[in-house]
């Protein structure tokens, strides 16, 4: 895991005047993001180490409200050796959390609030009721009921963030890559036939018209799952 930190963290990643955003999803080979209401059912020990090493090289992890509930977010924990990577490079030894909630529907008291060193920012909308989490969290709404992904990156870039992570959920996945804000995803490919209704890693009701070209930069094989990292195709 260390090792694929390593390689992780090397690879060269072009400046822009926004953070770099990565976006990790796992899938089943029929496209399911979910199994029985989460990920669990999909990941293996390989997809979590590459889930660690991914992690281990963003400054910001970005999540949405749903995914936090469904997949009981805490705060983030790496391996010493990542921490004094980090330290290493001028970083924070952990990446912050930050959480997009339009309508500021998180617990308090869940384990994503457990951690008083470890404050996540929660991105909300104007009609959104703060009080409750002022507390625990930096909390930062928008001018209007919809939060403005673009926004979130260009704050998350004021406060001297490089690298963002997204890791869902399919919603959220969908709004960045419709506003041409995702530079690179990261699947995870579990060898598992689920069916059912699950969603793909991107919930849009409407197809993008062109399609969104993204180029293979790099295959990795695991035990049983195979990963691939794309690259998004500017001109």
């Amino acid at each position: 895991m260390d090792q694929l930190y390593d390689r992780l963290v090397t690879e060269p990643r072009p400046a822009t005047d926004r953070p770099w955003l990565m976006v990790n999803m796992v899938s089943s080979l029929d496209g399911a993001t979910a199994v029985q209401g989460g990920a669990t059912g999909l990941t293996d020990s390989d997809d979590q180490a590459m889930l660690r090493a991914l992690r281990a090289t963003a400054d910001v992890i970005l999540v949405g409200a749903s995914t936090v509930r469904a997949e009981n977010y805490g705060p983030v924990n790496l391996t010493d050796h990542q921490r004094f990577g980090r330290l290493d490079s001028g970083r924070s030894t952990r990446p912050r959390l930050a959480i997009v909630s339009a309508s500021l529907e998180l617990d308090p008291n869940s384990r994503l609030f457990s951690d008083r060193t470890a404050r996540p920012y929660v991105f909300t909308g104007s009609a959104a009721d703060s009080d409750e989490l002022a507390d625990r969290a930096d909390v930062i709404a928008a001018p209007s009921a919809r939060v403005d992904l673009r926004e979130v990156l260009d704050r998350l870039w004021a406060d001297g963030h490089q690298i963002v992570l997204c890791e869902g959920g399919p919603a959220l996945n969908a709004q960045l890559v419709a506003d041409d804000l995702v530079d690179e995803l990261d699947l995870s490919m579990s060898p598992l036939l689920v069916g059912g209704n699950s969603k793909r890693i991107l919930d849009w009701k409407s197809p993008f018209d062109p399609p969104i070209s993204f180029g293979l930069d790099r295959v990795l094989v695991g035990e049983r799952t195979v990963f691939l990292r794309y690259l998004r195709d500017r001109l």
